[in-house]
């Protein structure tokens, strides 16, 4: 069965009105406006009114006022270099082709995003000046849902929000695997950053199955079994024939996704989610030991976070409720105040799906394994009232939340977040090595160490949260400081970030070396040879 085509309008759809109060109509530049290499001020100009003649004068933006909604990000601009010249926001594919043909002919540089709520990464500021936002929130249709299949078929502006109401409305028994902030972002964008959820279909590239997209001329592809005559395996099998290209429009300018497919999880007999605490610091290690067997078995087998007590505190309370004193937050206060709201050191959330036999031979495997390292197992009943294993225990069943957002005031209303996400082999002699060196040059530049580990099925993410605050000018820059000093310096020990944001996406491709720097740019310069999508994204100019 599939279900009906809907167009819910988002924040930018609600019509003329709405969009006049956000402020987006208008299309005079600012007198600052940096524009990108090559374009002229009167190229930037006839490029938005032309815009303007796609989409209406109420979807284009072009000065500094109408620009606030897409000019706000958390991460360090010290010079205010990724700040957006203009934005425009079609509601079709042929509005999306239209803008790109527009765009060719100024040479004027695109930055598209699909809901534009990627915290801690740059939300929709770009990567590289003097770019015009191609915001597809209006996008927003879900195209079709077969129960059966257990898939279903989206535009780029659909939250996962639209989608779980969409299901509940429809009584369809299948669930949606979201990350942490899902109500306002969309699996499209987090999809094409290779973000991940907390259930066993987190990976959401790994559950995606077939794209359309705009090239950069204009032509549409479709990727997987779309291009076949009466495509209907196009959201069943991943890889058609040939080449497999959806990974190349993956964290890459090389073409605007227009359409997804994603595989769907039905709603298990019985789901119970479990968290692990242990007191010490140092068990970090023995922690990721016990999990590897779990998740390459499948025992386990959802994406597990293993949150430090630093980064829980964070999200719900305030620096100076936890440390009144200068530099760093010592990790003893951290100590002393999770043990005051019934957290561990270390937490590690889990959760088992299937039937009840299934779960409780899986429950028992679990506590032997912990019970061997010291870990104390807690179930939903014993943490009746804990507001973090209430969070976790939503975000593992594909439950919705924004409690996350609560990071981001740490360090008071100024709204500093920063992303750093490298990537090991999921061994415990790969932790300590790494929370010693972010302990170091944190503490070089006064920032707490507030992080998380997500054990995958063999791989390790160390997320780190960089926490400033970004209304103190002078803070904002140490901030960009140490971020660049953390790509750097774990990079030189091999620890790669996987993602992150505009800020810093050259210094991160430069980890990768220049061999995988030059295909990316041979690819870029085939599909796109006059470098109108996202310039910059990735590292690929």
């Amino acid at each position: 069965m599939s279900g009906p085509t809907i167009d819910r309008r988002g924040l930018l759809g609600a019509g003329v009105a709405t969009a006049a109060a956000l402020g987006i109509s208008g299309v005079a530049m600012g007198e600052g406006a940096v524009l990108a290499p090559g374009v002229r001020k009167a190229d930037l100009a006839a490029a938005l009114q032309a815009f303007r003649g796609v989409v209406g004068d109420e979807w284009v933006a072009g000065n500094a006022g109408s620009l606030k909604p897409w000019s706000k990000s958390y991460t360090p601009d010290p010079s205010g270099r990724h700040a957006p010249v203009g934005a425009v926001c079609p509601d079709s594919v042929e509005q999306v082709q239209a803008i790109l043909k527009i765009a060719n002919q100024y040479r004027q540089p695109l930055w598209p995003v699909s809901t534009g709520k990627n915290m801690g990464y740059g939300s929709t500021t770009t990567a590289a000046p003097g770019q015009v936002v191609l915001d597809l929130k209006r996008m927003n249709r879900i195209l079709s849902v077969d129960v059966e299949l257990c898939t279903a078929l989206v535009e780029p502006g659909v939250t996962y929000q639209q989608l779980r109401d969409y299901l509940d409305e429809h009584n369809i028994p299948l669930w949606i695997d979201v990350p942490t902030v899902g109500p306002i972002v969309g699996p499209v964008g987090n999809t094409l950053d290779r973000g991940v959820g907390y259930t066993p279909y987190g990976d959401h590239f790994m559950v995606q199955c077939g794209m359309e997209v705009v090239l950069a001329d204009g032509e549409i592809l479709k990727t997987g079994m779309g291009s076949t005559k009466n495509p209907s395996a196009w959201q069943a099998f991943k890889w058609g024939y040939g080449p497999y290209l959806d990974g190349i429009f993956t964290q890459s300018n090389f073409g605007v996704v227009t359409k997804m497919g994603l595989w769907l999880m039905p709603a298990p007999p019985v789901y119970k989610p479990l968290v692990v605490r242990h007191k010490k610091v140092e068990d970090v290690a023995r922690i990721v030991d016990a999990m590897r067997p779990l998740r390459i078995a499948n025992i386990v087998p959802n994406v597990v976070l293993m949150m430090g007590a630093a980064y829980q505190l964070a999200m719900f309370h305030r620096r100076g409720e936890v440390y009144a004193g200068a530099g760093p937050v010592p990790e003893a206060a951290f100590a002393e105040f999770a043990a005051q709201h019934d957290l561990g050191m270390w937490n590690t959330y889990i959760a088992l799906y299937g039937t009840s036999a299934q779960v409780a031979e899986s429950e028992r495997i679990v506590r032997a394994a912990f019970a061997a390292i010291d870990g104390e197992v807690m179930t939903e009943d014993q943490m009746q009232g804990n507001p973090w294993f209430h969070h976790h225990a939503t975000l593992m069943r594909g439950g919705l939340s924004l409690e996350e957002v609560g990071l981001a005031r740490w360090k008071g209303s100024g709204g500093g977040l920063a992303w750093f996400a490298p990537v090991a082999p999921a061994k415990g002699s790969e932790t300590q090595g790494q929370i010693d060196l972010a302990h170091q040059i944190l503490a070089k530049y006064g920032f707490d160490y507030t992080a998380a580990f997500a054990i995958g099925m063999r791989e390790l993410h160390h997320i780190i949260a960089l926490l400033y605050d970004k209304s103190d000018p002078e803070e904002e820059k140490r901030a960009d400081a140490c971020y660049r000093e953390l790509v750097t310096g774990f990079g030189d020990r091999g620890w790669a970030s996987y993602r992150t944001g505009v800020h810093a996406m050259d210094l991160v491709a430069a980890q990768y070396g220049e061999t995988n720097r030059a295909v990316n740019a041979a690819i870029k310069q085939a599909l796109d040879p006059n470098h109108i999508l996202a310039p910059g994204k990735s590292g690929i100019a």
